[in-house]
């Protein structure tokens, strides 16, 4: 079976109408923290079931609510979520794990080690710095996993 999954992270609030266009007629949207406000998932969830985690700028009872960490799962593909990379306490490979999704540094990249794909799909909410608004795409056939990062034109 093919899933094909949407990926956004760090919105800060700002859910901007190019990521939503991006993110429509996936089946499941990840969110990687800093999500901001608890409207950005309401709007998500309109599109697609939502996972989403917390990230260190998400705060008040509406966050609470929110997991620090997510495992998913897309078909026999172990997917685990999380907003900061540096906070990662478990070995992907001794876990099942093949893809880590995080973000926080807003700074969109897919790079594979040990074969565990890591996928940040950047920021989608406020620019920062010179970096790119974007989110990311994630296709799952069988045991074979895609990622490609979708810049948004802002």
């Amino acid at each position: 079976m093919l899933y094909r999954l949407g990926i956004i992270s760090d919105t800060h609030g700002l859910l901007r109408p190019q990521a939503l266009a991006a993110l429509r007629g996936y089946e499941r949207i990840l969110h990687a923290g800093d999500v901001g406000k608890p409207e950005v998932l309401h709007a998500l969830n309109e599109l697609a079931p939502v996972t989403a985690v917390r990230g260190n700028n998400d705060n008040g009872v509406w966050a609470d609510e929110l997991p620090d960490c997510a495992r998913v799962e897309a078909g026999q593909v172990g997917i685990y979520l999380l907003h900061d990379l540096a906070e990662l306490d478990i070995d992907p490979t001794r876990t099942g794990i093949r893809i880590v999704i995080c973000g926080h540094s807003h700074k969109p990249s897919i790079s594979e080690r040990d074969g565990v794909l890591y996928l940040n799909p950047g920021s989608a909410g406020p620019r920062r710095f010179k970096l790119p608004v974007a989110v990311a795409e994630l296709t799952i056939d069988a045991a074979a996993v895609q990622a490609r990062i979708i810049p948004l034109a802002v």
